[in-house]
């Protein structure tokens, strides 16, 4: 799904239009980026918790040309899916009965 999937999808279920649902949308993803700019946590009870990570600095090597290189280190935003949103990804059939 793409962003602008995602707008018409809100739009749509929500009865707004494409442009409100937009701003509703971008204005999510700021607030995310933001909260987690600021080293915060951010959690959705049901969907998942969104946090971030350091990663230290190592060393790499060019697949390419096979040439060594350092990564530096680095902070990464992390997403950690909720129950709710667990179970409803993983739908698993029901188990016979013999």
């Amino acid at each position: 799904m793409t962003k602008a999937e995602l707008i018409s999808s809100v739009a749509e279920q929500t009865g707004l239009k494409k442009v409100d649902a937009e701003k509703a949308v971008s204005a999510f993803i700021a607030s995310v980026t933001a909260a987690l700019k600021n080293g915060d946590k951010l959690s959705l009870v049901g969907f998942g918790t969104f946090t971030t990570a350091k990663r230290l600095a190592r060393k790499g090597q060019n697949p390419q040309t096979g040439k060594k290189i350092e990564i530096p280190a680095a902070t990464v935003p992390k997403f950690k899916p909720g129950k709710t949103l667990k179970e409803a990804v993983n739908v698993v059939p029901a188990k016979k009965k013999k």
